[in-house]
Parts: structure tokens; C-alpha cells; sequence
């Protein structure tokens, strides 16, 4: 086709673009109307659901898996804690929910289990049982080096199943566990994985160092904390109180309190809201003091209680004498039996004992060990 030189360049050029797209139009076909897709009844069939292909028994897991959620899942609670905030404007203090966690009852009498680190900050406290009925907390007593704390509440007894107690002396790398908790404030999950490892340490919220760790590949994630780990049997045999991850979400590493030491606690935070160490009557020497002098791995007495059980024992500090020099002291290596490397080994060694039992201490002096007997007394050190 030949077009008229007489058209303007423009007009030429506008022709010639409506000829070609009417020749792609021609040659390539229109698309469908978007209509089509939807509406095109050519050669369309009746259409019916599908038949369910038949599901075959439950494995013995999987029947577990539901035994243990369904028995246990009605012992674990989820905890609010509170804390008082002040209105900008008005400067009215109210109370506003501070954070949340698990925990898990303990007795028919309303005592709570949990970590210490879901209530640290509050001021009060709210459980929400199974059934989702809620009640206001008291807090009995804590133990923030080993991150335990236990809560009460005034509920009906048929409300308040205890959770079936197992023991964590005998646990082995390998076996099955579940956790059951409210991760991310949600309503229970349950979650499963093996022991991973056992004797693991972790710090405490007050750096003291927590020893006998289970940890654990079963998800651990926010909300969690203060929640069951169990067997397959559905019994306690510990409580998750952290994970190891950057991010703060579960990467596979998760550790809880051993449910041995969480049933030699708990007990005692009923009976006397605290946890009432039992004392030796002495002050202990730093690490730099025990490397200057070369001393055995231990704990040096650096200032011995008059009258306390371990002056009445005969032991004696380290301590400057008249010419200069140093007085040589006793070291303690072990309680009964168990080595001693340092203050806080000592102290964990000593939380097993109650006042007016008594030990029997390794003591290091001059080069030479010896046994000796020493009936604790009551105190915080």
C-alpha cells in the first residue's frame, strides 16, 4: 500500500500505526474477554467432590502423642503478668498486662509452677485455667537463681488437676519429650523432640549458674517459659525456661529445670517463701587471691564467723600476719564428696542441705587434706 506524499508526516505516521495493529489484530487473533475464563462452557462436566481416600488406624505415636495432650494439657496454665502504668494525661495508675508465659499446677490447693523471669517485673499476676476461667494470683515465694517461682490461686479443687511428677536422675540422651505451653500468648500447643543432651549450665537471671540442665530439641518459643516438659508417659521431668537463639525464636536448642531440683525447691517456697540457705559462717577469697598464692581449685576462707559452725569446726582464714607474710588458711574442695571448684559450686552444694544438717567437708591446708564434720545453721551464705 502506497501512501499519499500529500498526507502531513505526522498523519502518515499515525496511519501507518493504526494499519499495522489492525494486521497483528487480524493475523494473531484478539485475546478472550477475561469473562471467558470463568464463563466458557465448552466441553465443561458435571462437577462433584471427590472421594475421600479412607484414613488407616493411628500409629502407636500418634495415639500417644494425644493421650499425653489430652491428660495433661487440662494441668497447664497460662500466665498474665501485670504491671502499673501512669495515664500521660491523667496521671491515673492502672494495672496493663506486662507480658505472658505458662505454668502448670502443682497441687489441688491453687499452687502455680513457673519461671521467675515470667513474673520479674510485675506487681500481680492473672492464671487462666484449662477451661479459660481466670483468677488473680498471689505470689507464695521465688527463687530467682534457679528461675522458679510459685504462684497461688483460689479455684475449686475439680479445677486444679496436679501434674503427674516423674524424676530426671534417670533420663537418658535420646528419649522422647513433649512440651506443652502458650507460645506467643496463644491457646496450648504441644510440641515434641528428644532429649538432646543432659548436665547442661545456663546463668540465671541473678548470674548465678543453673547446673543439671536438660536441653532439649522440642520448640521452646516465647510464652513457653514456666511450662512442662514430660516424658512419654506424660510425667513432669522438667521446666522450660529458655531457648538459644539470636533471634529469639525456637532454633532447635531449648533448656529447662530438671524436676528433680524443681521438686527439692518448690516445697520449701511453699513452706517459707524463700529459699533459706544454709550457712557455714564464712566469707571466701576471690580467684585472683587463689592463683597469687597457688592454692588448689576450691574455695579459700578469707573471714571465718565467730561462733558460726565453721570457727566450731576448727577452720581457719587466710590472713595477714604481724611480719607481712601470709597466715596460711583452709581451702574446702568438696561437700560431701562432691568437688568444690568455687563459691557458687559451694552454694549449689549447700542448697541440698537444710539448718542444723550436717556435712563433711574436704579442707586443703598447707599441702595436706583432711575430713571434717560441721553441723550447718540456719542462714543466707
Amino acid at each position: 500500500m502506497k501512501l499519499s506524499p500529500s498526507l502531513p508526516p505526522r498523519s502518515r505516521r499515525a496511519l501507518l500505526q493504526a494499519l499495522l495493529l489492525a494486521s497483528g489484530a487480524a493475523g494473531l487473533g484478539a485475546p478472550w474477554p477475561s469473562s471467558a475464563w470463568a464463563q466458557g462452557t465448552k466441553g465443561r462436566a458435571e462437577a462433584q467432590p471427590r472421594a475421600v481416600a479412607p484414613r488407616g488406624p493411628l500409629d502407636a505415636d500418634e495415639r500417644n502423642h494425644i493421650d499425653v495432650f489430652k491428660r495433661i494439657s487440662p494441668s497447664v496454665v497460662n500466665i498474665t503478668s501485670l504491671a502499673l502504668q501512669r495515664d500521660f494525661f491523667s496521671l491515673n495508675v492502672s494495672q496493663v498486662p506486662n507480658g505472658t508465659g505458662t505454668g502448670f499446677v502443682w497441687d489441688d490447693a491453687g499452687h502455680i509452677v513457673t519461671n521467675f523471669h515470667v513474673i520479674q517485673e510485675a506487681n500481680a499476676a492473672r492464671v487462666t485455667l484449662n477451661d479459660q476461667t481466670s483468677y488473680r494470683a498471689e505470689l507464695v515465694g521465688a527463687f530467682p537463681d534457679r528461675d522458679l517461682a510459685v504462684l497461688r490461686i483460689e479455684a475449686p479443687k475439680g479445677r486444679l488437676p496436679a501434674i503427674p511428677l516423674g524424676t530426671s536422675r534417670d533420663l537418658q540422651v535420646g528419649q522422647k519429650v513433649y512440651a506443652i505451653g502458650n507460645p506467643f500468648g496463644l491457646d496450648q500447643t504441644m510440641t515434641t523432640g528428644i532429649v538432646s543432651a543432659l548436665n547442661r549450665e545456663i546463668d540465671s537471671v541473678t548470674r548465678r549458674t543453673i547446673r543439671g540442665v536438660i536441653q532439649t530439641d522440642a520448640a521452646i518459643n516465647p510464652g513457653n517459659s514456666g511450662g512442662p516438659l514430660l516424658d512419654s508417659a506424660g510425667r513432669l521431668i522438667g521446666v522450660n525456661t529458655a531457648i538459644f537463639s539470636p533471634s529469639g525464636a525456637n532454633s532447635g536448642i531449648g533448656f529447662a529445670i530438671p524436676v528433680d531440683e524443681v521438686n527439692r525447691i518448690v516445697p520449701r517456697l511453699i513452706r517459707d517463701g524463700r529459699i533459706v540457705r544454709p550457712s557455714l559462717g564464712i566469707a571466701a577469697g576471690t580467684r585472683q587471691l587463689q592463683e597469687a598464692l597457688k592454692l588448689p581449685k576450691g574455695v579459700a576462707l578469707l573471714r571465718v564467723t565467730p561462733g558460726g559452725p565453721a570457727q566450731r569446726a576448727g577452720l581457719q582464714p587466710f590472713a595477714r600476719a604481724a611480719d607481712g607474710g601470709i597466715t596460711a588458711g583452709d581451702v574446702i574442695t568438696a561437700v560431701n564428696g562432691e568437688p568444690v571448684t568455687d563459691f557458687d559450686d559451694l552454694l549449689n552444694e549447700l542448697e541440698r542441705f537444710n539448718s542444723g544438717d550436717s556435712v563433711t567437708l574436704s579442707v586443703w591446708r598447707s599441702g595436706r587434706t583432711r575430713q571434717v564434720s560441721v553441723r550447718l545453721a540456719g542462714g543466707e551464705s
